[in-house]
């Protein structure tokens, strides 16, 4: 990425005379997401069920160079927060307690652009590439009721006792617990995910101009982790059985709308032909 930084800045140093072809723009944005922690485990356990997660991605900023009207990139800086809620269900169905998976990143997604050729005052774009995204802070907490829970099939009671030591076995496939308030299962502090994920970013939307150096984009865009955000000791500790989930891999999910408002050095697309 940063080698991708000196080189546009080069081409910028090289085509002042040319401004037409090469454009160079810089912004800021701010996005609403859905957010979604994908975990096969947690899906299949009876005691969880997925609820809808939003969060908002208050502050980003952009750098991108158009080559021409048709192709572009642009290199991205977004503070994001990610994750998922999972209500805890009772053997009664009856919603008893949160577990709750909290993330926060700093996102850098490399994106080539393929834009509309025209020279309309809005114009369609399509966004593409791989995104590096740096853990900030991350925590996973669980919170219940008193009541009485399945113990999912082929799970040992001693590892649910691992996280709820005050668990009662009922000798019926179920187990009681107390109230349990807020507490950690995994943290950052404790090392338990990792400081790196990667992900496929993608994302359409319009350009607006708004004058000759200013204009607004609007997108949905989407992004797709490709490895699981815990560390690795955790991931083994879950499959050996001595934690009181079932395995699966996870990967972050994020799909929202990105407004922006972007500054052209050179004329924005609409009036750069009409002088």
């Amino acid at each position: 990425m940063k080698r991708l930084f000196i080189l546009c800045l080069s081409v910028l140093a090289v085509t002042t005379g040319t401004a037409q072809i090469v454009q160079i723009h810089l912004g800021a944005t701010t996005a609403v997401n859905a957010t979604y922690v994908l975990d096969k485990g947690l899906s299949e356990d009876p005691r969880y069920n997925a609820t809808a997660t939003y969060q908002w991605a208050p502050i980003g900023f952009n750098f991108g160079v158009d080559f021409g009207r048709k192709f572009g990139l642009s290199l991205e800086g977004i503070k994001s927060k990610q994750g998922q809620i999972y209500d805890m269900i009772d053997k009664f169905e009856e919603v008893k307690g949160q577990r709750k998976i909290s993330l926060d990143y700093l996102q850098l997604p490399m994106l080539l652009r393929f834009m509309s050729g025209g020279n309309a005052g809005a114009r369609a774009n399509f966004n593409l590439g791989p995104q590096l995204s740096l853990l900030t802070d991350a925590r996973e907490t669980i919170e219940a009721q008193a009541g009485d829970f399945q113990i999912p099939e082929g799970m040992d009671f001693a590892a649910i006792q691992e996280d709820f030591p005050q668990a009662t076995n009922n000798g019926n496939g179920t187990y009681t617990i107390p109230d349990v308030p807020s507490k950690d299962l995994l943290t950052k502090k404790a090392n338990d995910f990792k400081n790196t994920e990667f992900a496929i970013a993608g994302a359409f939307g319009i350009d607006i101009d708004l004058s000759k150096h200013l204009y607004l984009t609007t997108q949905v865009r989407a992004t797709y982790s490709l490895t699981d955000m815990r560390n690795g000791d955790v991931i083994e500790k879950i499959k050996n059985g001595d934690s009181a989930d079932i395995f699966g891999q996870r990967a972050n999910l994020l799909v929202g709308v990105q407004l922006g408002l972007h500054y052209m050095f050179g004329k924005t697309r609409s009036h750069r032909f009409k002088d």
